[in-house]
């Protein structure tokens, strides 16, 4: 990632809340960041375009919820929408990013290191971010031709 001209920004999907990680200037690490509670569309694209402005986000990876077969269900077909719509809204590229079981990994980590219920909730989503941007972020690491030239 180092040749790129900014960061890359993950996001988890919910209907009530949207993860949300970044990656250090590098493009090495994620870093987790604050969960965007969402209220509706318009806001929510706004407050993530601010993220990206912020962040300078050259890219951003959603979360795609596949089957465990690979096949494409209606929360799959919602985050590609939603990734359209983002792009087009963002003047950013966006990529869709298998997620299936990030969400089952964060619980268990939160379960592990004894999160109580109550932040559970909050901590899931943000968890879930960075691991679905981590794994992006490790897959081009080991596949230096297919970095977003931006």
């Amino acid at each position: 990632m180092g040749e790129t001209a900014g960061r890359v920004l993950a996001l988890d999907l919910g209907k009530k809340r949207i993860g949300l990680a970044v990656s250090d200037s590098l493009g090495m690490t994620a870093q987790g960041l604050p969960t965007l509670a969402r209220t509706n569309k318009a806001k929510d694209l706004e407050a993530l375009n601010q993220v990206i402005r912020d962040k300078a986000v050259a890219l951003v990876v959603v979360g795609q919820p596949l089957h465990m077969s690979g096949t494409e269900g209606r929360q799959a077909n919602h985050a590609a929408q939603f990734a359209r719509t983002l792009a087009t809204h963002a003047r950013v590229e966006v990529r869709l990013w298998d997620e299936r079981l990030t969400t089952v990994e964060a619980s268990r980590v939160l379960r592990q290191a004894g999160v109580s219920r109550q932040k559970h909730r909050a901590a899931v989503d943000r968890l879930s971010a960075v691991l679905i941007l981590q794994s992006y972020l490790d897959y081009l690491a080991e596949r230096p031709q297919e970095k977003p030239a931006t």
